[in-house]
Parts: structure tokens; sequence; C-alpha cells
């Protein structure tokens, strides 16, 4: 993968990265996922931090689907982990799931296979 983003395969079908901008949907579309998967919190940050609907405009125009499942960075609940494991069964691959620095989106990921 030829990129200049952050990004980290964790399994065939899925890469995490730290927070991406609406800019980013372009890239990721040019190479070659099908599916993005917000795990932020709009604001969890500050006002400097795009908003779902920002990502997701962004995302749906460069021809991804798109979807914010928000979480906490420290603890994620069994709903939240069996809606992460619905997600991975329902959206086309690859897919690649964001949060502040994709330790969330790995931890999701990790509980969600395990379930």
């Amino acid at each position: 993968m030829n990129t200049n983003l952050p990004l980290r395969a964790i399994a065939d079908e899925l890469s995490v990265a730290p927070q991406l901008m609406p800019e980013a949907m372009v890239e990721l579309a040019r190479l070659g996922f099908k599916s993005v998967i917000n795990n932020r919190p709009d604001f969890e940050h500050g006002p400097d931090q795009p908003t779902s609907a920002a990502v997701e405009a962004a995302a749906v125009a460069a021809g991804l689907q798109y979807r914010h499942l928000p979480v906490d960075g420290g603890w994620q609940s069994p709903e939240q982990i069996a809606e992460f494991a619905r997600l991975l069964a329902e959206l086309p691959g690859p897919m690649l799931a964001f949060c502040r620095s994709g330790a969330r989106s790995t931890r999701l990921y990790q509980q969600a296979i395990e379930r």
C-alpha cells in the first residue's frame, strides 16, 4: 500500500488508523477501501476534530460506505462490540476503522472476533 496515510492492517479485510480528515476519504477509495467506520464521538477532543457528518459526506462522495459507531476510549459496551461485529459482517471490504489513535478500533475488532 503506497500512501502517506497512517494505516495499519490488523486483519485481511480491516485496517485501522488515527483520526482521519474528510480529505483522506478520496485516498482511501483510491487505495481500494470500500467502507469506513468512525469510532470517535464528535468533539471528543475539542472543536478542531472533524465531525462525523463532515467525514461521512466526504466518504460518500468518494464512493465509500460509512458508519459512525462512537465509543469511549476507555471502555466499550457489549452492545457496541456486537454492533462492530455486525458492521464487520455487513459492510463490504476492505474496511478502515479509525479513532483518535487506532487503539480503540483495534480493541473493538479483537473483542468482536472473540464473541
